[in-house]
């Protein structure tokens, strides 16, 4: 494919890393029958991190040869980041993160931008309690590191003495969910009473034990969908996240750059940090 070439507001970005998300993998795998797939042969893949090389008219807050990362493309007809170089808008890039390499930076925006929308939007914050399902892997492992403030208490499901371990070291309290039930860790951390939050990265069968776990009156907030009827009968708030909206739709893209600001800030600070499989 040729190179691409400079637009107005965006950037042409050469790719050091790139990170693959279970949402390219539906992309890939379910084709025509995805909506938000795009017709093949395309250039597939949304998260990266790599250097500028060219700048389009308007674009003033990036230089060539600057590190960056961001997610864009791999949907519809936006060509993704799976590929020696990408156009970029420069509404969803950031500066890279100073203290990691291109390969950690790469991992973080999809994940990172999900987990952010999702704990704002079920108002977590100090002094509560959160339970984050699936907290060990993908949108988990950044939600855990989001959601401890200095006075919350993040409890975290997970399984294996592996991934307990990880948990400890992001700062969470794991709960072994094949050692216990739900009701047992309802009551061990929250006196019975039922989680302030609950980030559910898991899904499917899973969604109906976070909203057991969550309190009366409580927040679930969610990637995919479920039956909502137990949300009625708790008076739950049930916030779905879908962090592809802003690409998808041309609206709001500034809103991503900006998050990804605060999660380099966070990492630079030594408050986040990515888990990469070497």
């Amino acid at each position: 494919m040729p190179d691409p070439v400079t637009t107005s507001g965006y950037v042409v970005v050469k790719v050091a890393a790139t990170n693959v998300n279970t949402v390219d993998t539906m992309i890939r795998g379910m084709g025509a029958d995805l909506s938000l797939s795009t017709k093949l042969l395309a250039v597939l893949g949304m998260d990266f991190a790599g250097t500028i090389v060219a700048i389009g008219e308007g674009v003033r807050d990036f230089a060539i040869g600057d590190e960056l990362y961001g997610c864009d493309g791999g949907l519809r007809d936006i060509p993704g980041s799976l590929a020696e170089y990408i156009s970029a808008d420069a509404r969803l890039i950031a500066y890279k993160l100073k203290t990691l390499r291109m390969r950690d930076a790469a991992e973080l925006p999809l994940v990172g931008i999900t987990a952010c929308e999702g704990l704002s939007r079920a108002g977590g914050g100090e002094g509560q309690t959160v339970l984050a399902q699936g907290g060990a892997v993908g949108v988990g492992i950044i939600a855990i590191q989001i959601a401890c403030h200095p006075d919350a208490k993040v409890s975290v499901t997970g399984r294996g003495a592996d991934q307990v371990a990880l948990i400890e070291n992001l700062r969470g309290r794991p709960l072994d969910f094949t050692m216990q039930q739900i009701e047992d860790y309802v009551v061990e951390h929250t006196d019975g009473m039922g989680f302030d939050v609950v980030f559910d990265s898991v899904g499917g069968p899973n969604l109906t034990n976070s909203f057991e776990a969550a309190k009366l009156n409580g927040h679930v907030a969610s990637t995919v969908e479920i039956d909502s009827t137990p949300v009625h009968f708790k008076g739950l708030s049930l916030h779905f996240v879908f962090m592809l909206i802003p690409l998808n739709h041309n609206i709001g893209r500034q809103t991503h750059g900006d998050i990804l600001r605060i999660l380099a800030d966070m990492a630079d600070a030594g408050g986040l940090r990515p888990v990469v499989d070497e």
